[in-house]
């Protein structure tokens, strides 16, 4: 979701250097990507004054901090960069040079605690208002780099993969002779069970699909996801179909070559819907707890993506687990979700 901002912002300076901090597991995102020059990553466990000291060694005339949080602030006034530009939160705004006022259209989001979700519930439904386009966090980013004159209009979430590295990746995988269409499914969710489509629901649906369109499924997840992966790719197997549970085997590039060459991604709302997206691959979610609105996939409104939400009063809370009983992704059925990924093929 800061993709749209790189963008602008290598426009605006197209001469410049422009190095991104980020997680060291993320780092490979960024290879082959045209706004940014340098990533400098940074572990778990490193503290404030390592990570000042990292970017202290670039010598940056000026630093855009994209996240909330005091901590990154600290670190790049640790780091003695001139200008540091963020927006104005409490424990903070000392630490930067120019604070940005919030958006008028900002919504933050809330954690619901178990009595709120029960006195929702219990309530006669009313019409909830409809969150605007402009409420999406793609545009706290652009509003935040526009204080440096940059262009803040939206644009679509851009990663980038090599036609080298998809073939290279196909014929690691045995995919270089698939003739059906090769389709995505994702699983898991790293937040918690509560953004989970229910495991026999996907299976129900790659099964409906599969028998509609003799499509060859690619089985997607991360360490913690072997259990429903290998749950998924037992009850899917059939002679006539070729499937490949690849949860755990690849490498970050290797995952992106490989949600480029899918036609569709069926997922939760996790890191790979979001890349899966960003990669120009139609996804569909069934959302339960948290919001499209605030951080779906791609662009806000884009056609080619289906986002699914039931009409569960308490969604979203976004709570990690459900403190009841699930309704707002029980209330998203099978054969809805098989017409989403159907229509989204075609």
């Amino acid at each position: 979701m800061t993709t749209p901002t790189l963008l602008w912002l290598r426009e605006k300076f197209p001469e410049a250097h422009i190095a991104l901090l980020t997680p060291e597991k993320l780092c490979d995102l960024w290879l082959s990507h045209s706004a940014v020059n340098e990533t400098i990553s940074f572990t778990a466990g490193e503290g404030v004054f390592a990570i000042g000291n990292k970017l202290r060694a670039g010598k940056f005339d000026l630093a855009l901090v994209l996240p909330n949080s005091p901590r990154s602030a600290i670190e790049t006034w640790l780091a003695g960069i001139p200008q540091r530009i963020g927006y104005a939160r409490p424990w903070r705004n000392f630490f930067l040079t120019q604070t940005v006022a919030p958006r008028p259209d900002a919504v933050k989001m809330h954690k619901r605690s178990a009595a709120e979700i029960k006195k929702l519930i219990s309530q006669t439904p009313d019409p909830r208002p409809r969150t605007p386009a402009s409420a999406h966090q793609i545009h706290e980013y652009l509003h935040l780099v526009a204080a440096l004159g940059v262009n803040p209009e939206p644009l679509p979430p851009q990663l980038f993969v090599t036609p080298d590295e998809i073939e290279a990746t196909k014929r690691k995988f045995g995919l270089e002779k698939i003739t059906q269409p090769v389709l995505g499914l994702n699983p898991g969710a790293e937040y918690g069970p509560a953004k989970r489509w229910p495991v026999d629901r996907f299976i129900a649906a790659a099964r409906e699909i599969q028998n509609r369109t003799n499509c060859v499924w690619l089985i997607f997840g991360g360490a913690n996801d072997a259990q429903i992966t290998s749950q998924i790719e037992s009850a899917i197997r059939h002679s006539s179909f070729v499937n490949r549970n690849l949860c755990g085997q690849t490498s970050l590039r290797e995952l992106m070559a490989l949600l480029k060459l899918c036609r569709v991604l069926l997922t939760n709302d996790s890191g790979p819907m979001h890349v899966a997206a960003a990669l120009g691959t139609p996804v569909v979610v069934p959302f339960g707890s948290t919001s499209p609105e605030l951080t779906g996939p791609g662009l806000p409104g884009d056609p080619r993506h289906r986002l699914l939400k039931s009409d569960a009063p308490c969604s979203p809370c976004f709570r990690s687990e459900c403190p009841i009983d699930f309704r707002c992704m029980n209330g998203i059925a099978v054969e809805r979700v098989v017409e989403a990924v159907l229509s989204a093929v075609c």
